[in-house]
């Protein structure tokens, strides 16, 4: 290789190297852009806590969430406005793009936004609190439609008197049952306790949430329900600039014209919470976990359905946030350390080693970022533990072939097609001698002392053999 090849291949490597890094550690300052689409869901609370700590760690003036969401869960709602609320940096929850929505949890996360903004052809609201597999409860009557729900869902001048007087004429058998109207009730101060912070219209937040109305961008930036419409990201970052917004009890104004973008992308653990999380295939899971171990119920033994069962469930629970993300991981954990200690004692043929290699990983990939100091999980001791389990469950499985199909070497079974010896002349019935023992045989032709036969079938203490 000569000098000039040399000094290229160098410049290559160097250049390369400097691109990677400029990718790796982001310019100090700027904006930090998030994409939030979707159902929200743990994956989506990890993945704006994630973003919230870097785009603080860089020194970032805002933090942008680019949402299009149809609602979510209200425990992973929350635990988003919180860090949102609880935030050093500046968030602005920009609805894009157009044609976008920002329903359910996505408006109360927009109420709680520094910034709300929304882009052209937009809409937001349908914030009323439903149970996870949507209508009423057992027992509950609905609520009769009133003649001016049109009027306010369109925002009509006289959309807050007649929201006024409808609730004042609601009674509490129209409203549904007890637990509704404390779920309503509760978000509704929930929401106004958020616009009251950040000086938005608490009116129609309490009227997005009892009567699920919904608003464009046009109206919601003429009722004080949005600060700007923005179509493009320049355009947001223009109008926000100078403006003035509380953080942490402290005047910020902020200097976002011509800020240099951030976007951080989710990485393959997100997307693939993400889609656990996702409801449909929550609810799939739950579903898969209940009948599986009801079959198992059924059936004792069948281990398969129970094993996938287990799991579905634990994944369900998970997704739901019914159980904490640490209690979800550790359990999985648990379940597949139980099954692969009952891989040893129980012929399932692989079946219980594999869930609970499953199982481990599973629970392991859900404790990788989690919330508890020195409680997080290594990418790499996940792959090396879920590889040497593997190994070993291969290993056993290749074992347990070999013995299937090894020839039979003990028992009267091992005596068919041995190879014996005739003691003496004889027809029907004689003696021969096979492994080293005295047989009585049945033979089916005449035979003559050393000749060799061959057992074709064990009668008990006989033995069937033919002559060669």
């Amino acid at each position: 290789m000569t000098l000039r090849q040399k000094l290229t291949l160098g410049l290559l490597v160097l250049g390369t190297l400097l691109l990677l890094l400029g990718r790796a550690v982001p310019a100090a300052g700027g904006a930090v852009a998030l994409e939030i689409k979707g159902a929200i869901g743990p994956a989506t609370r990890d993945f704006i806590r994630q973003g919230l700590e870097q785009a603080s760690a860089q020194g970032a003036e805002v933090l942008i969430l680019e949402m299009d969401t149809p609602g979510g869960l209200d425990s992973s709602m929350r635990d988003i406005i919180q860090d949102i609320l609880q935030s050093p940096i500046p968030v602005a929850t920009w609805v894009t793009p157009e044609g976008a929505r920002a329903a359910s949890a996505g408006t109360y996360i927009l109420y709680a936004s520094h910034i709300a903004a929304m882009a052209p052809a937009t809409n937001l609201g349908a914030a009323t609190p439903v149970a996870i597999g949507g209508g009423g409860m057992p027992g509950s009557e609905p609520e009769p439609p009133a003649e001016d729900d049109d009027k306010v869902a369109n925002g009509d001048d006289n959309g807050e008197a007649a929201s006024e007087e409808r609730r004042e004429r609601r009674s509490p058998s129209q409203a549904g049952t007890a637990s509704e109207r404390k779920a309503i009730n509760d978000a509704v101060a929930y929401i106004r306790g958020l616009a009251e912070k950040r000086g938005r219209n608490a009116e129609w937040a309490e009227e997005a949430v009892r009567d699920a109305v919904s608003l464009s961008s046009s109206e919601a930036l003429e009722r004080n329900v949005i600060d700007l419409i923005a179509s493009s990201l320049p355009d947001l970052l223009t109008q926000m600039d100078g403006r003035v917004v509380e953080v942490g009890g402290t005047e910020v104004t902020l200097a976002t014209a011509g800020l240099s973008v951030t976007r951080i992308e989710p990485d393959w653990r997100t997307r693939l919470l993400g889609v656990i999380t996702d409801p449909t295939v929550a609810y799939l899971l739950m579903l898969i976990g209940i009948y599986g171990l009801i079959f198992e119920g059924y059936n004792p033994g069948a281990i398969v359905p129970g094993v996938i069962g287990a799991i579905s469930l634990l994944l369900a629970l998970f997704a739901f946030q019914i159980l904490p993300v640490n209690y979800a991981g550790f359990a999985l954990i648990l379940l597949g350390i139980v099954l692969i200690i009952g891989e040893t004692f129980v012929p399932s043929f692989g079946a219980l080693g594999l869930g609970g290699i499953i199982a481990f990983v599973a629970g392991s990939v859900i404790l990788m970022d989690s919330d508890i100091p020195g409680f997080g999980v290594s990418l790499p001791l996940i792959i090396s533990i879920a590889a040497t389990g593997a190994v070993v469950m291969l290993g056993i499985a290749m074992m347990a072939a070999r013995t299937r199909y090894a020839p039979i070497v003990s028992g009267p079974e091992e005596l068919v097609g041995a190879i014996g010896e005739a003691m003496e002349d004889f027809e029907g019935e004689g003696e021969i001698w096979v492994h080293a023992e005295r047989w009585t045989a049945e033979v089916t032709a005449p035979v003559k002392k050393g000749q060799k036969l061959k057992v074709i079938e064990v009668r008990g203490l006989r033995l069937v053999a033919e002559p060669i």
